[in-house]
């Protein structure tokens, strides 16, 4: 029999906020920190608030019709601040202080996005934790301590309902120089057949 624990960082990670991924393939580059449009202008205020340089792009919009761009974003993304993508600006990678479990400390941690307050959740129905956090590759899963993060996947869930039919992911080209030949700028119909 398995046992489910409560989840909590693993001392001294920061894996989330630093590294981020190609999503959905390649061709889009990495995506960065999910922001929702009701989100954004508080990111930015914060950012302006806490002196620092903030990227945030589309991240899928939606229209009527497949032969126009996207008429209406419902999410945009917050980029990292090195030119692979990676690492959130709001992490704290200079400063001496670090976070209650050792990592680098969040400059924001009481004002971040939903993404980032429903993490490491990704699915809801069945619980999906994701396999790339380091607690859950230690642990498996929790099944404690995971309702702030359901209730905050379950809001940005809401928000991602389109009532239009053509579905849009913006490709950000940001992503290893490796990548560069086959990475994509731009918004990309997404194909639902």
């Amino acid at each position: 029999m398995e046992k489910n624990i409560d989840f909590e960082c693993i001392e001294e990670c920061s894996q989330c906020c630093i590294e981020r991924e190609y999503y959905p393939s390649k061709e889009f580059g990495k995506i960065g920190v999910l922001i929702l449009p009701e989100e954004k202008e508080r990111m930015e205020k914060l950012a302006e608030k806490k002196g620092l340089k903030i990227k945030i792009l589309p991240r899928i919009g939606t229209s009527k019709l497949k032969n126009s761009k996207p008429e209406k974003i419902l999410a945009y993304q917050l980029m990292g601040t090195e030119k692979n993508g990676n690492t959130c600006p709001f992490l704290d990678t200079n400063g001496t202080d670090k976070s209650p479990h050792g990592g680098f400390p969040c400059k924001i941690y009481k004002e971040r996005p939903l993404a980032c307050s429903a993490y490491p959740l990704i699915e809801s129905n069945p619980v999906t934790l994701d396999q790339k956090c380091k607690f859950c590759k230690e642990h498996g899963n929790t099944d404690q301590n995971i309702n702030s993060e359901m209730e905050s996947l379950l809001k940005i869930k809401e928000q991602m309902m389109p009532d239009e039919s053509s579905i849009w992911r913006f490709a950000t080209n940001v992503g290893e120089p490796e990548d560069e030949k086959i990475m994509k700028h731009g918004w990309i119909l997404e194909d639902v057949s």
